[in-house]
């Protein structure tokens, strides 16, 4: 079975169909999404109609941050996120609210536990940026019977850490399109990636593929149309920081 790990979906609907394109060519037959599908993006209502449609046919669905946002906006809004969640939330149904509401912060696939955030406090929206903090999330998942790995995303970025046979947490640095053997003797977490909001100075979509049958994983990177995601971004009226960022992704 390959399983397309999409994160951070961030209401770009452009990135998240070109992402669900390239996965099917990709032999993917299931589909995972790690959280955050809205927030500073200008089509929430259509990305979680789509999410939605794929969650009936059997598609897991995790909720992130900021779709917790978006069900309960705040009343002063601290960060960014904080400040466009009140109108994300004004731009989706009852019945969209609902199902963010209603969504788990993990799940288990097989040998994988799915968290957006990070495994030891999922709750606590903690960015797994580094080997101390990935450590602390890969130890926690250790406690489950049989999980090998751990997916996530929440930090925007691609990485690949697992425990060596000393137990020492090792780094490794994916390169787009490789496919990465990850048997499961050892133990491993990956972040997959942002869909809708890269942040490491390319545009491209981010995603990945595991095959669980053959204990590999693979990063992609995906074009898109993000000159008509940022357009829509600021037609909506949304901060024009976050149209500026798709086009560098930063």
């Amino acid at each position: 079975m390959r399983i397309a790990l999409l994160s951070d979906l961030h209401a770009n609907l452009r990135a998240l169909d070109a992402c669900l394109a390239h996965a099917r060519t990709q032999g993917a037959t299931q589909f995972a999404f790690l959280g955050d599908l809205v927030g500073y993006g200008a089509e929430p209502s259509a990305v979680v109609q789509r999410v939605m449609d794929l969650g009936e046919q059997g598609a897991l669905v995790l909720r992130g941050n900021h779709d917790t946002f978006a069900v309960t906006p705040a009343a002063h809004a601290s960060t960014l996120g904080e400040s466009t969640a009140l109108w994300t939330h004004d731009q989706l149904n009852a019945t969209e609210r609902s199902f963010l509401a209603g969504l788990p912060l993990t799940a288990r696939l097989g040998r994988a536990l799915l968290v957006h955030a990070t495994a030891d406090k999922p709750e606590a929206w903690r960015y797994a940026y580094d080997a101390q903090v990935a450590g602390l999330s890969l130890d926690a998942a250790r406690a489950e019977p049989e999980v090998r790995y751990v997916f996530g995303g929440h930090v925007h970025l691609q990485s690949l850490y697992y425990r060596g046979s000393d137990d020492q947490l090792i780094a490794f640095h994916p390169r787009s399109g490789v496919t990465i053997p990850v048997p499961g003797h050892r133990y491993w977490l990956a972040t997959v990636g942002s869909v809708g909001q890269p942040r490491d100075g390319d545009t491209r979509a981010m995603y990945a593929v595991f095959d669980a049958e053959r204990a590999t994983l693979a990063f992609h990177r995906v074009d898109y149309d993000f000159a008509a995601a940022a357009r829509a971004v600021r037609a909506a009226g949304l901060p024009a920081f976050l149209a500026d960022r798709l086009e560098v992704g930063r």
